[in-house]
Formats: structure tokens, sequence, C-alpha cells
């Protein structure tokens, strides 16, 4: 009766040990693996943008170098495609799966999917609105609030002396994309401090240039007194720029542009006068997302929000970066 008991506590003993492995889904409890075996996931926004263009590149050569296997997906900035390219990362048992996610709201679902079969998920560029953190391991990308108020700041010192109404038109980006929601929130914190700064209308051109140039086009009959255009992004200020120009009016002169990314062509346009000011975020993300997976890999702990460092551009400024400009 003895040895039996000491036999039923030993098999107990033997589950209870494999049932705390399989839960933990933490790859560094069997040692790290060599990168050449590790397996991503990355599930992207879509190709919505010059920035977006060069996000991808960047993080897709980046893993190259690593020689850690990119599976890679483009959701054409539809959320129920991004949630399919995850679940099916979950099926294939890739080791982690990272995504910028196109809107903010509905991704605890699967990203519980997702920690239930015990895969680190990192978010890139954009954040999601949960309240469970442990549904991710880490953000990485550009502080959105702090862009939107550098761009207020520059328009709160350009019209200090403005004793009349300053209109100005906001071009967003995607609706419930975490860079439209804080760009816009940044910004408004900071022209509040000048009563002459006024939003006169604010609607989305989805990030794209004929979004922007589409928008523009209808805010210029509706608002014909415009100062300047606030755009969540270069290509919409870009769209803007040609809207502008059909219109017999001259950019960066009768209506003043500001926006943020600083791509190549932005930073032209800036450089060439037709756009004021540009606030820098760098789409250059692969290496640092590289360095998070492997330090996971080698069971090492990472920064729960990890923001890029970025800058600010004048025309000035622009022409003496261009030629050696990434992106």
């Amino acid at each position: 009766m003895k040895k039996q008991l000491i036999g039923i506590a030993a098999a107990g003993a033997m589950l209870l040990a494999l049932s705390g492995c399989a839960s933990t889904g933490d790859a560094a409890a069997e040692g790290p693996k060599p990168l050449d075996e590790l397996v991503v996931g990355f599930a992207q926004v879509g190709a919505e943008s010059g920035w977006r263009t060069a996000n991808t590149k960047d993080i897709q050569a980046a893993f190259e170098e690593a020689g850690i296997e990119l599976k890679f997906s483009d959701a054409q900035q539809k959320q129920e495609n991004q949630i399919k390219a995850i679940r099916s990362y979950i099926q294939q048992d890739v080791d982690y799966i990272a995504f910028s996610p196109v809107v903010e709201t509905g991704w605890d679902a699967v990203l519980n999917e997702a920690k239930a079969a015990g895969i680190p998920v990192v978010l890139t560029d954009r954040a999601v609105d949960s309240k469970d953190e442990s549904l991710y391991v880490s953000f990485l990308g550009s502080d959105f609030i702090e862009e939107g108020k550098k761009a207020g700041l520059w328009v709160l010192d350009e019209y200090k002396d403005a004793t009349e109404p300053v209109n100005i038109v906001q071009l967003e980006g995607t609706t419930g994309a975490a860079p439209a929601i804080d760009r816009a929130e940044g910004f408004a914190d900071v022209i509040r401090q000048n009563e002459n700064l006024e939003v006169v209308a604010s609607q989305t051109g989805d990030f794209t240039r004929a979004g922007g140039k589409q928008v523009m086009e209808a805010l210029l009959k509706s608002n014909p007194d415009i100062d300047l255009v606030y755009a969540h992004n270069d290509d919409m200020g870009l769209g803007a720029i040609e809207a502008i120009e059909a219109a017999g009016l001259v950019p960066g002169e009768d209506i003043k542009i500001v926006t943020v990314d600083a791509v190549k062509d932005g930073m032209q346009a800036l450089a060439d006068g037709k756009i004021n000011f540009i606030v820098e975020c760098s789409p250059l993300l692969g290496g640092q997302l590289v360095d998070i997976i492997t330090t996971l890999n080698d069971g090492g702990e990472v920064e729960k929000r990890i923001i890029t460092d970025e800058t600010t551009f004048t025309q000035e400024q622009a022409v003496e970066a261009l030629p050696d400009r990434q992106y």
C-alpha cells in the first residue's frame, strides 16, 4: 500500500511539472533557440503611405540580416485581416507575434488566444487600448501625443503675434487609430493656449495622399479662409498641396502646412517651401524589434514601452538632412 501511494504521488508530481511547462509558454524555460530556428509572425497595417512602405522594408531587412524567419502579412488597413493573420500565426505555432494595430480597440479576444498559446506579442508603431497589459510584452514606437504637441508648439510660435482668428484645418489619420487620436489630442492641448488659434474643420484622410487631396478639396470649398493645414502624416499633407495648387493658391505661403513623418517626399516639399514644418516619426523600427525578440529569446526582460528618438525639421534643416535620408 505504501509503495502504491508513493507511485501515485510521483505520478502527480510529474503531471504537475508537465502542466507547469505547458502553461508558461516561456521559450527561455528550455533555453534560447538558435536564431535560425526562430519564427516570427508580423501583421502589418498595409501600405497606405511612404512611411509604412519604409517601415515594412526596414523590418524585413532587419530580420533577414539577423537570420530570423519572418512571416509577413499585409492587412490592407482592415482590422479583420490582421486578426485573421494573427490567428493564422497562432495555428502555425510561431515563436513570437508582432503587429501594428490598424485601430486601438477590439484586440482582447485574439490577444488572449495568443497568450493562451504561450506566444509573446510585441506591438510596433501603434498601441492597443486594453485594460489587460499582460496581453503583450512590449510596445515599440513613437509618442504620438508628443508629436502632436511638437506640431502645436510650432504653430503657437508662428502665430504668437496674431490678433485675429487663425483658421486651422486638420487632416486626421485613420479613424480609431492611435496616431490619429493622439496627434489630435497633443496638438489641441498646445494650441488652446492662444484663443486666436481655432481648428475650424477636422476630417479623416485615412493617412493616404489621395485621401488628403480629396478632403482638402472639400475643405477649401467649405472654408475659403484657411490659414494653416495640420496633417497627421506627410502623405495627406502632400495630397493637400495638390488641392491647394489646383485652387490657384501657394502652399507654404497662402496656406501654411505642418505635417508628421519626415519621409523623403515630405522632406523635399519642406525643402521646397511647400510645407513649413515637419515633426519626425521614424519608421526604422526593424533593428529595435529584432533586439526585443532576441532579448526575450535569451530569457531577458524588456521595457513595457520603448520610445524611439525623434526630432523636428524646418526648411533649412530639411535641405541639410535630405542627401542622407534613408526613407
